[in-house]
């Protein structure tokens, strides 16, 4: 099939800055896009050929966008995945499959996937509501400290909480969730891999996450991770054996612990381009974004290593501020060596929302970060 500079339609699921960023690859091929999302303002909607505002999660609504394009992808997982499981039964191509999405959608499913398939994980129990966790607890069964994650619909450190004490049992949503056993660990890392529709298979380095104490969310990327080498190769092992447990086409983002004994154990997953890739932009041969469009779309896959060390810092909203964004200091970071901002398009703050990155490229891992540093020292995230 010919992709360029023709009639073919590639649809995408979601319109933030996941989309936003494929579409700069889209565009370097001139391959037409369509983009479904359900703000009037979202980041894709100047990058791509035609937009749509609709609601991810109706049925109709993505099986009728579904419809209008050749081949169908996501930047976000909270989307009507019967709908995308009639669109395959009709011979519409959908990547990643409706399948593969749907076990990852439930972090409950996505642990007992892990415990059939043989994949190192933390222990985990399931519970139907949170009142079930209260009762375990007074009944000696489950023990302090423990991670809750409800099983639906978390996102950006949403969706998950340590409970050190009953206190913090207080409030929780009501509905599916699962507790882990809390572990001690070194690092939290995270491998990429990438795969194609005929099995061929790439992974990108290891890279090591530092995550904010209070979002939960990640602050900064490391790409080499500065780990051993024999932690590596096991961390891309793992990854490699998750991603054929799901026999994904496209980006499956692996997030792991290292253990304090170097064990490596799956945390979750994300089928599509992940934050924890933002780096490649900059730092690698292909980035994650083209990666993804290649893979969906069977074209060679590219090479996965990396040119320079990158690190990437996450731009949040400043706790403090709501309203219409500024990006104070921005000119001060961009006069920086290596140091290169990216905006996502969103234009309104609130506290910790996702508004941007910064990549900072060098030969040393380790200057890299200190530059990183006042990166993050340097810039606020604020409101007008």
């Amino acid at each position: 099939m010919n992709y360029f500079s023709s009639d073919f339609k590639l649809g995408i699921l979601g319109g933030g800055q996941l989309g936003k960023m494929m579409l700069y690859e889209t565009r370097k091929y001139d391959i037409q896009t369509l983009v479904i999302d359900p703000s009037p303002e979202a980041p894709c909607k100047i990058a791509c050929n035609e937009f749509f505002q609709g609601d991810l999660m109706d049925f109709d609504t993505v099986y009728e966008f579904g419809k209008k394009v050749d081949v169908l992808t996501f930047e976000i997982e909270n989307v009507n995945v019967e709908a995308l499981a009639q669109l395959e039964k009709e011979g519409k191509t959908v990547y990643p499959s409706a399948k593969t999405l749907k076990t990852i959608q439930n972090k409950a499913k996505q642990k007992l996937f892990y415990v059939d398939n043989n994949i190192p994980t933390a222990d985990f129990t399931r519970f139907a509501y949170p009142d079930q966790i209260l009762s375990a607890v007074k009944n000696d069964t489950l023990a302090f400290p423990f991670v809750w994650k409800s099983a639906r619909f978390g996102y950006d450190g949403q969706g998950v909480k340590v409970i050190r004490t009953y206190s913090d049992l207080e409030g929780l949503p009501e509905g599916e969730c699962i507790v882990e056993k809390m572990i001690p660990f070194k690092n939290e890392l995270a491998v990429i891999v990438v795969r194609d529709p005929k099995g061929n298979v790439k992974t990108y380095p290891v890279v090591e996450m530092e995550f904010h104490p209070e979002a939960n969310q990640v602050e900064y990327v490391i790409c080499p991770a500065r780990i051993d080498d024999e932690v590596a190769k096991k961390a891309q092992l793992v990854a490699l054996k998750v991603s054929q447990a799901y026999n994904h086409v496209g980006l499956l983002a692996v997030e792991m612990f290292q253990t304090e004994e170097d064990e490596i154990l799956v945390n979750e997953v994300a089928p599509r381009p992940h934050n924890s890739g933002h780096y490649s932009i900059e730092a690698s041969y292909t980035n994650q974004f083209e990666q993804h469009i290649r893979a969906i779309l069977g074209l060679p896959l590219g090479e996965t290593s990396s040119k320079v060390a990158g690190i990437m810092v996450n731009l949040v909203g400043h706790e403090d501020y709501t309203g219409p964004v500024l990006y104070k200091n921005i000119e001060k970071i961009m006069a920086m060596e290596g140091v290169t901002p990216h905006i996502y398009g969103k234009r309104e703050t609130r506290p910790f929302r996702k508004m941007g990155h910064v990549t900072i490229v060098n030969e040393d891992v380790a200057q890299a970060r200190i530059i990183a540093e006042e990166v993050k020292k340097s810039i606020k995230v604020i409101s007008e």
